[in-house]
């Protein structure tokens, strides 16, 4: 071994403190993560938060929701399934990960040092019994977070809880969408309701919040594709998982930005995207489809792309007793977070700490 290389070596770390980095683009991340004394939070330690960022459930009603920049919350309800319930519990497990980021290497980023972002809890839901009446104060919370001026990064909650956001968000310009699921979600009325987790981005379309031109559908599969109609026909981009298989992830980013272009767009990450071996806990897993290497990469390569807003859903803790399921949800949760601060449009008012 070199003898000068080790000497350098040596008295640089040989008596380093703890949380002591050298390097300016690895010292910021240090500096939010070990406080004076060199003691680093442990990851079990106090209350649980989506992506470990800071809790402000006071910000929830504040007017100006805290001067946040981006607002991470839950939606834990699950009236609108056709299969198995318990996403209403998707939130509280995904806070209960611990150690998803906080630095992304790919993007050299630390998302929650790009602006004030926190996790303002929970909605507060006004019925467990009614989906309607649920909807509408989805609607009603995410319309004030929007006029604010945060931008929302939520967790279900089933995917029926993207209607009412979509139809928050998009009242002023329709939005562009990229979905990431095993299902395209556009089917009718079922049961004698149309609000349902099968349907949320048809009722979009036809509410006038969501542009079909600018929506793309990805990972799509299974035995129901009669009930996704609407999607074809409505002129929305779908690629099927076999296509996936086709062209691989790299011709899927490309066909991604091309179809969402320079426009403002939200982005639903759908855990049974996933496929079960990855995902077990979800209501309508199915076989065939991604894994959580393939899904991250896929979510990387979209950056730049004008990401407002996003969710995860269908994360239903109690069917997967490793975890796997939540983990999955929160790894993907980091990665939407990241294509919001690096989406051109975000402009942060002030920042936590900073960049590295």
């Amino acid at each position: 071994m070199d003898q000068q290389t080790l000497a350098r070596l040596r008295a640089r770390y040989a008596e380093a403190k703890p949380g002591e980095v050298f390097d300016p683009r690895f010292a910021a991340i240090a500096r939010a993560h070990f406080a004076e004394g060199g003691r680093r939070r442990w990851p079990f330690e106090g209350p649980a938060s989506l992506l470990s960022a800071r809790l402000d459930t006071a910000a929830a009603e504040a007017p100006d929701l805290g001067g946040l920049d981006i607002a991470l919350f839950g939606i834990p309800m699950d009236l609108g399934v056709t299969n198995r319930a318990g996403a209403r519990l998707g939130p509280r497990a995904v806070r209960a990960v611990e150690r998803i980021g906080p630095y992304d290497p790919v993007h050299d980023l630390v998302p929650l040092s790009r602006g004030r972002i926190a996790d303002i809890g929970d909605i507060a839901l006004p019925t467990r019994y009614s989906l309607e009446r649920c909807h509408e104060a989805i609607e009603a919370f995410v319309a004030r977070v929007h006029a604010a001026g945060v931008r929302p990064l939520m967790v279900g909650g089933d995917h029926s809880i993207t209607l009412p956001i979509l139809r928050a968000l998009g009242r002023d310009r329709p939005l562009g969408l990229v979905h990431i699921d095993a299902h395209a979600d556009t089917a009718g009325m079922q049961e004698g309701t149309k609000f349902h987790h099968g349907g949320p981005f048809r009722e979009a379309v036809l509410a006038g919040v969501l542009d079909p031109a600018r929506t793309i559908q990805i990972g799509i599969r299974g035995g129901a594709g009669w009930l996704w109609e609407f999607s074809y026909d409505s002129g929305m981009t779908v690629i099927p998982m076999d296509e996936v298989d086709r062209i691989g992830i790299a011709g899927v980013i490309e066909r991604a930005r091309s179809v969402i272009g320079d426009g403002p767009a939200y982005l639903s990450f759908d855990v049974d995207a996933l496929d079960p071996a990855f995902a077990p806990g979800t209501g309508t897993p199915e076989a065939g489809g991604f894994t959580t290497r393939e899904a991250i990469a896929l979510l990387r390569g979209l950056a730049g792309l004008d990401i407002v807003a996003g969710d995860v859903v269908e994360v239903a803790p109690q069917y997967d007793s490793t975890t796997v399921t939540a983990q999955a949800g929160a790894q993907m949760l980091f990665q939407i977070l990241c294509l919001m601060v690096l989406a051109p449009g975000f402009h942060p008012r002030g920042v936590d700490g900073a960049p590295p």
